[in-house]
């Protein structure tokens, strides 16, 4: 439950702060991945299941249209250099809003049929993990909505900060191509309403007699009777998330470009107040610095120390290879210093070898 739920938080703290459209993307994935892992600490297997398969659905089409949007563009994916994008490709601009909106858990899309009921679930399970996951998982609902909408925003809705070169090229992406994205689309819309009884309720035997739950974990029915405005909180939060991700980037002033050099890659469409704490989230609260210097460096010298200069280069390379290697060296040497090329010499080493083969004859 904890790690599921700082995974969802995390990873969308992260997305918010990225310029790629497609890391965004991909770190959109690892929140919702967190969500199934901690509604996994509460025994809610089909459940984890069925918001897998739901997300596969809509971030399925949320990648393609990615693909789409930056094929179209040769290949530039960074979202400060899109805007006005709807006029140019259209198709995929109505893909991706449908994608987006199933992910932020709009009403009645897929997303919003099993994200809402894991936090309801988490909710009505009185644990003290159980509650922080749902607060947890309240708030990346917040950011997931929030995200989503500056992605849109930047790359349909802004002001355009294209190239010559790029308005020139542009095109929506082929008939057979756009195919795969309906078929996408489709799921998006439909796979929640359509297979929530299959995955989740009373009455449903997804996993049969494969997954054994303890009775005390066996319970369907609380989470009916959580009051309505709990049950409103996750989709009041991804509302507001979806009403700032559109009303900050469109009204106030954010296009200012950060002027302290500490921060100037950092996103430059938040206002320079935002700055140190969206650096903080652009280097993934430095956990990859945490990682590399003192797990991976320490690691490296010790295996170096250790392993590499002791054992491989020292104790194996003696015994091993330079030392058998030196060994049959110095034999073969020894052994080449008794053959001088005289004809006596070898006569006699031939006689004295038939007497030993005379010898272990008679022997054995």
């Amino acid at each position: 439950m904890f790690i599921g739920g700082l995974t969802a938080f995390f990873a969308a703290t992260i997305a918010i702060s990225q310029d790629d459209i497609k890391k965004v993307i991909a770190y959109s994935t690892c929140s919702q991945l967190g969500y199934m892992i901690f509604i996994c600490g509460l025994s809610e297997y089909s459940l984890s299941i069925f918001h897998l398969v739901n997300h596969a659905f809509f971030k399925a089409l949320l990648f393609l249209s990615a693909g789409s949007v930056i094929h179209s563009l040769s290949g530039e994916q960074d979202l400060r250099k899109f805007g006005e994008l709807t006029k140019f490709i259209p198709f995929t601009y109505s893909m991706m809003l449908l994608g987006f909106l199933a992910l932020a858990g709009f009403p009645f899309l897929s997303g919003f049929y099993s994200k809402d009921l894991i936090l309801e679930i988490s909710f009505s399970k009185h644990l003290l993990g159980s509650t922080f996951s749902y607060w947890l998982g309240s708030i990346s609902a917040f950011l997931t909505a929030f995200y989503s909408f500056r992605v849109l925003y930047y790359t349909f809705w802004a002001k355009t900060n294209l190239f010559k070169y790029y308005v020139q090229n542009i095109h929506e992406l082929p008939k057979n191509m756009g195919f795969a994205l309906v078929i996408l689309s489709i799921g998006s819309l439909l796979s929640g309403y359509f297979l929530k009884d299959a995955f989740v309720g009373m009455g449903s035997t997804f996993w049969g007699n494969s997954i054994y739950k303890l009775g005390l974990h066996n319970i369907g029915l609380d989470f009916e009777f959580i009051p309505l405005e709990v049950k409103n909180i996750p989709l009041v939060f991804s509302l507001t998330g979806l009403f700032l991700g559109i009303s900050l980037n469109n009204f106030l002033n954010f296009n200012k470009k950060v002027k302290s050099t500490t921060y100037r890659k950092v996103i430059v469409s938040y206002p320079q107040n935002f700055a140190p704490i969206l650096w903080f989230f652009f280097h993934k609260w430095y956990l990859d610095y945490l990682y590399n210097y003192y797990l991976g460096y320490t690691i490296l010298k010790y295996s170096y120390e250790s392993f590499y200069k002791l054992l491989d280069k020292g104790f194996i390379e003696i015994l091993g290879v330079q030392g058998l290697s030196k060994t049959c060296y110095k034999i073969s040497e020894r052994i080449s210093l008794s053959q001088l090329g005289v004809i006596y010499n070898l006569a006699c080493f031939l006689f004295l070898g038939l007497i030993l083969l005379n010898l272990l004859i008679f022997i054995f």
